[in-house]
């Protein structure tokens, strides 16, 4: 029975070669992108619900990009809180902000995607960037950066949204490496030809994308998902860019609270379920050999089989993995997550685990 699990444990093993050296290396050690400026036209959409505070900060930094052509579509999806005044106040202030009011439709109630749809319908321009009202831009030159990967083919942008650090926070640390690796797999698999997801936080698409598939209505029904499962939709090799030089992220405050963020990765995940074929695919490949990795490794060196080989290819599968993640995290700007990295890998791991049965039994939560 140990020599199976011997040689179980190599096959996991070159597995996880062929994804970390292979498919994410496509992104690791590529050259970063240049960034070629265009002239177009760019709608900016922000939806909100209940965000007041967030709203008064951080849409002053959209205001102010340093771009020629761009007007802010600012969504208020019936907020309770003062929202909507602040978004009026904004509209008054600025003349290139426009409002979009969001009543309570019983059929769409507590659907962004109802809420984006209108927003998407009543912006003028082609081409749309969207982030999330508790997100700010890295930098002045965020259109600039992300609009200039936009050609007369590449129609879909796929921009990477961080989250901010906070000293000496552990879960910081945590929440920032999978949002890292997760950019890293739906960038180095859109390099692979084969993209799949994108995150609303820092996402761009020109709008006849949008409309020549009736926008969300394939999956109106699943409230979550209208960056996921959207770009899962649309997105080709043909079609799809990517942005990640740091002038082009969005950053965001992270959850300070384990249950916080474990709830909203429960809402995250379940969305993958509704993905192509071959990308629920190989997302379980991924995340099955993580896992067995661990529990074959534990099994063998509790045993002692062949411990000397068993530790070498444990090094070794430690080796490729810390050089692929730490050229990504160089990219990203995330260097400070990787001298944690077999701790966090371990933890993230079983919190996975531990999200997708719970999610057996019961359904996350969605839009506030």
């Amino acid at each position: 029975m140990l020599t199976i699990t011997f040689y179980a444990f190599i096959v996991i093993v070159a597995i996880q070669l062929v994804y970390y050296l292979f498919i994410f290396g496509k992104f690791a050690f590529a050259k970063v992108p240049k960034s070629n400026p265009k002239r177009i036209s760019v709608s900016v959409i922000v939806c909100a619900k209940n965000e007041g505070e967030n709203v008064a900060k951080y849409i002053p930094l959209l205001v102010e990009q340093d771009y020629s052509d761009f007007e802010i579509i600012l969504i208020d999806d019936a907020s309770s809180d003062n929202t909507l005044d602040i978004f009026e106040e904004f509209e008054k202030q600025y003349s290139n902000i426009r409002l979009v009011k969001v009543k309570n439709n019983e059929a769409f109630w507590g659907n962004k995607k109802y809420a984006l749809t209108l927003g998407i319908k009543a912006s003028k321009k082609d081409y749309l960037i969207f982030t999330d009202a508790d997100c700010y831009p890295a930098s002045k030159d965020w259109i600039t950066t992300m609009s200039s990967q936009f050609t007369m083919h590449k129609t879909i942008v796929l921009g990477y949204g961080a989250y901010e650090k906070v000293a000496n926070s552990f879960l910081n640390k945590i929440i920032r490496f999978e949002t890292m690796l997760t950019a890293i797999q739906y960038f180095s698999w859109a390099k692979a030809g084969r993209p799949y997801m994108g995150i609303g936080r820092n996402l761009a698409y020109k709008k006849d994308e949008f409309f020549n598939v009736n926008g969300f209505i394939s999956h109106i029904q699943v409230r979550s998902g209208d960056d996921d499962l959207f770009i899962n939709q649309v997105a080709k090799s043909k079609n799809t860019a990517l942005s990640y030089l740091p002038e082009s992220f969005t950053y965001s405050q992270p959850k300070t609270k384990f249950k916080d963020w474990f709830t909203q990765k429960r809402r995250h995940v379940s969305t993958a379920n509704l993905y192509k074929p071959f990308d629920k695919i190989q997302l379980a490949v991924f995340y099955v050999s993580q896992l067995l990795f661990v529990i074959l490794a534990t099994i063998l060196l509790a045993f002692q089989f062949q411990w000397i080989v068993v530790l070498g290819v444990v090094g070794f599968r430690y080796l490729f993995t810390w050089i692929t993640l730490g050229f990504s995290a160089g990219k990203l700007k995330e260097k400070d997550v990787m001298y944690w990295f077999p701790i966090i890998e371990i933890v993230l791991i079983f919190t996975q685990l531990n999200v997708f049965i719970t999610n057996i039994f019961s359904k996350p939560v969605y839009w506030k």
